[in-house]
């Protein structure tokens, strides 16, 4: 699979902060609210891996609510890694690790970052092609440990359709920019999931009728 386009002009949108640190207002909105959800699902210790990690704000925050995990981010754009890593820097939590270079989309990658308690994947669906998104829960179903979570966060299709006007703009919007992109349906999602190999798929509401997916790698 080629690798993943860049994002459409109004999405995953993020403003210059100070030094190499990088400000999305999304990540400010939502990330309680993230967070206390991974901190009702997630395993006491081991491995975690944030899956596009943006700007850095959620990570850091994710890794101080759950010391008992290693966090490691993962960014394909170098100015985000930076941002992330200059977070970090300035939160020094023993537990947070670099960000690594990852392209998400492209194939190969969960068998060699295999052995993850839990995986983190923070509104990306939504900004890559249908392939593509089941391309990411693939390998990511690949990289859990036994009996290892895939939280996956972010705005769905109910049987084809937006759930708020909000919601029809922003999907209208994104697929006027790319028609390969755009809100994806909840019930193909979990279909991908099931086709991963990963099971007891548990569905958690979140704020502005967004959606945290919660699955478990087989034991």
């Amino acid at each position: 699979m080629a690798p993943r386009r860049p994002l459409p002009d109004t999405a995953s949108v993020a403003h210059a902060g100070e030094g190499a640190r990088l400000f999305a207002p999304s990540a400010e909105r939502n990330v309680a609210a993230i967070t206390q959800a991974l901190f009702d699902i997630a395993p006491p210790s081991g491995r975690a891996l944030e899956l596009a990690s943006g700007t850095g704000q959620h990570v850091v925050a994710f890794a101080r609510a759950l010391p008992g995990l290693t966090w490691q981010p993962s960014e394909i754009d170098p100015a985000r890694r930076a941002s992330i890593d200059a977070y970090a820097r300035d939160a020094d939590l023993p537990n947070l690790r670099p960000a690594i270079e990852l392209d998400v989309t492209a194939g190969g990658w969960g068998t060699a970052r295999g052995g993850q308690d839990l995986i983190v994947l923070v509104n990306l669906l939504h900004l890559i092609s249908a392939p593509e998104a089941q391309s990411v829960i693939t390998e990511a179903a690949r990289a859990l440990a036994p009996s290892g979570r895939l939280a996956i966060y972010g705005p769905f299709l109910r049987e084809g359709q937006p759930t708020s006007e909000g919601d029809a703009r922003f999907h209208a919007s994104l697929c006027a920019q790319d028609p390969l992109i755009g809100y994806k349906d909840l019930a193909e999602v979990m279909g991908w999931l099931r086709d991963a190999g990963v099971d007891r798929i548990k569905t958690r509401h979140m704020p502005a009728n967004n959606l945290m997916l919660v699955a478990t790698g087989s034991a």
